[in-house]
């Protein structure tokens, strides 16, 4: 889906994205949206949204638990999820709703300039 969106941006509307922030992008929802599915019993949604040269990803899911992010442990097989999330992301917004939590991320989609929102 992320790919999908990546590739009519760039098509439709001419969004340069760079091979690599495709990538990150694919990997960033798989991570996101496979926590949610794993640990969240009923449904969960995922939004993507293009804001000047930042790809903002969101996913709500049922389960009010908040994410933690554990100490690096580099012999540990799995749940680095959100390591992977933090090191590709250039920010990071979890909040409770009244159902649940929402999870937002920005990846960049290319350099940011000083003016750029």
């Amino acid at each position: 889906m992320a790919a999908a969106f990546l590739d009519r941006a760039r098509d439709r509307h001419g969004l340069p994205v760079p091979a690599q922030a495709h990538a990150d992008a694919q990997l960033v929802v798989s991570e996101l949206v496979t926590n949610a599915v794993k640990y969240a019993p009923g449904p969960c949604v995922l939004n993507l949204e293009i804001r000047g040269p930042v790809l903002e990803i969101t996913t709500w899911d049922t389960d009010a638990t908040l994410p933690l992010a554990r100490a690096a442990e580099p012999g540990r097989i799995g749940q680095h999820g959100l390591e992977i999330v933090f090191a590709l992301c250039d920010g990071f917004e979890v909040r409770r709703e009244p159902v649940g939590k929402r999870i937002t991320v920005r990846l960049a989609l290319g350099p940011i300039g000083p003016f750029d929102v």
